[in-house]
C-alpha cells in the first residue's frame, strides 16, 4: 500500500501543468496545424521577430472569426524545453461580442479566479492556469480574454480545485 501511494504521488509531481485552454486552443501544446484544422486560413498573418526568433500572429476576425467572437488573434513561436518551436501557440486572446461571455459563464466555466483586480474602469479576473479576463465597465460581459501558459503558484499554496 505504501510503494503505491508512493508512486501515485510521484505520477502526479511529475504531471505536466496544462495551460487554460478554449475552442481546442491549448498555449504551449496547439500547433499551426491543428489551429489550421480547426478554424481554416486566418483572416491575415502578421510576421515579427520577437528577441531574435521569427514569430508568427494569425488574427480570424469578420466572417471567419468563432462564432460569437469579434476576433481571434493567435500567437505563434514558443521556447520549450531549450528548443524554439515556431509553429507552437504561445498566447491567444479572444475578443467576445458582448453577451458571449459573461461573469456567469467565465466562472462556470474556469471557475473563480485565482486573483481579481482592476485596470483602469474595468474588473480583471486572473487565473494561474494561464487565463486573464478583461470585462466592460458595467463589470458583466468579458470584453478581452488572454490565454497564456500556466503562471508560476506559490509551492506552499493549495492548488484551487474546478
Amino acid at each position: 500500500m505504501r510503494r503505491l501511494v508512493l508512486v501515485v504521488a510521484l505520477l502526479l509531481v511529475g504531471a505536466p501543468v496544462q495551460a487554460a485552454e478554449w475552442g481546442l486552443i491549448r498555449p504551449g501544446a496547439s500547433t499551426m496545424d491543428t489551429l489550421r484544422a480547426q478554424y481554416g486560413a486566418p483572416t491575415r498573418v502578421d510576421r515579427q521577430k520577437v528577441d531574435s526568433y521569427d514569430t508568427e500572429s494569425w488574427v480570424y476576425e469578420g466572417p471567419q472569426a468563432p462564432t460569437g467572437m469579434e476576433r481571434l488573434t493567435v500567437e505563434f513561436g514558443l521556447l520549450q524545453e531549450e528548443k524554439y518551436r515556431a509553429d507552437v501557440v504561445r498566447a491567444f486572446r479572444l475578443e467576445p461580442k458582448p453577451g458571449t461571455f459573461n461573469r456567469g459563464v467565465v466562472t462556470n466555466g474556469w471557475g473563480f479566479p485565482d486573483r481579481m483586480g482592476r485596470e483602469n474602469k474595468s474588473d480583471v479576473f486572473l487565473y494561474r492556469d494561464g487565463l486573464l479576463v478583461y470585462f466592460d465597465e458595467a463589470g458583466w460581459n468579458a470584453k478581452l480574454m488572454v490565454f497564456t501558459l500556466p503562471q508560476p503558484r506559490d509551492p506552499t499554496e493549495e492548488p484551487r480545485s474546478r
